[in-house]
């Protein structure tokens, strides 16, 4: 279910002062955040983010055609190792 648009997207506060906070300052260092489920807004465009996804910080840099999405969309929590292996049967006939 979606979030009701009378209350908006969610964006975190804290989040969103630190973005504030570097744009004023200058500093590029990624921002570290646990925020997975914050909305990107318009402010975070150009910004570098290190998202956690369970175990550890994946940097994410935040381009315009990621507003309205989530932060934790771009840092996966699983990691892909392929469907099914094959292996070599070696079949000895007696």
């Amino acid at each position: 279910m979606a979030r009701s648009s009378k209350k908006g997207p969610y964006i975190d506060k804290k989040l969103l002062e630190k973005v504030n906070r570097q744009k004023a300052g200058g500093d590029r260092a990624p921002i570290k955040t646990w925020a997975r489920a914050c909305q990107i807004p318009p402010e975070f465009v150009g910004h570098r983010f290190a998202v956690h996804n369970g175990r550890l910080f994946q940097e994410v840099f935040v381009s315009e055609a990621m507003v309205g999405h989530r932060l934790g969309e771009f840092s996966p929590t699983r990691t892909f190792r392929g469907h099914g292996q094959v292996t070599k049967r070696t079949m000895e006939k007696t």
